[in-house]
């Protein structure tokens, strides 16, 4: 297995932590180069090639990209109301991804997306819905903007708001 990235190991050591004793980490030193930089974050998990859960932030909520991986790690394990938190004897096949993003820009079409390059917000009023870039089984802009209005429970013919940003994703 290839080296995870050092914010992967950070979220796998938080979420291990967590899950096994209920204890948060804190900002290891290591990460300080990170220490500087507010981000939005999302950690992904899968299990056996299935999403286990996925928790992230739009903005930056924490004082640094660290502390904001440490935060989503732990609500994506234990928090996605999708899945059931995940249990020791998970621990071991957890693929996790860090997903840290730029921030979003406004545009004025689904032409100006890219599902590959981008990744895409919906807003209308306090409803908004993200859905980030380069998904398995997301082709086309229309499909990701349809996805990202579904989370958000905004209906297509509603009039909203586009925004695109990019990641760095990391494994």
């Amino acid at each position: 297995m290839a080296t995870e990235h050092p914010l992967v190991q950070l979220a796998r050591r938080t979420i291990e932590s967590y899950v096994r004793s209920g204890q948060r980490l804190s900002a290891p030193a290591e990460l300080e180069g990170q220490e500087q930089r507010r981000a939005g974050a999302f950690v992904s998990l899968h299990r056996q090639g299935q999403l286990r859960g996925c928790i992230g932030t739009i903005e930056p909520t924490q004082p640094n990209v660290v502390r904001e991986v440490i935060q989503n790690a732990i609500s994506s394990a234990t928090r996605d109301p999708r899945f059931p938190p995940v249990r020791p004897e998970e621990l071991a096949d957890l693929e996790i991804s860090v997903d840290v993003l730029s921030e979003a820009e406004p545009i004025e079409s689904i032409a100006e997306l890219d599902p590959v390059q981008y990744g895409v917000i919906v807003e209308r009023g306090a409803r908004r819905g993200l859905l980030l870039p380069n998904l398995e089984g997301v082709e086309t802009a229309e499909e990701q903007v349809d996805i990202a209005l579904r989370k958000a429970g905004i209906h297509p013919r509603e009039p909203y708001r586009l925004y695109r940003f990019r990641v760095d994703r990391y494994y």
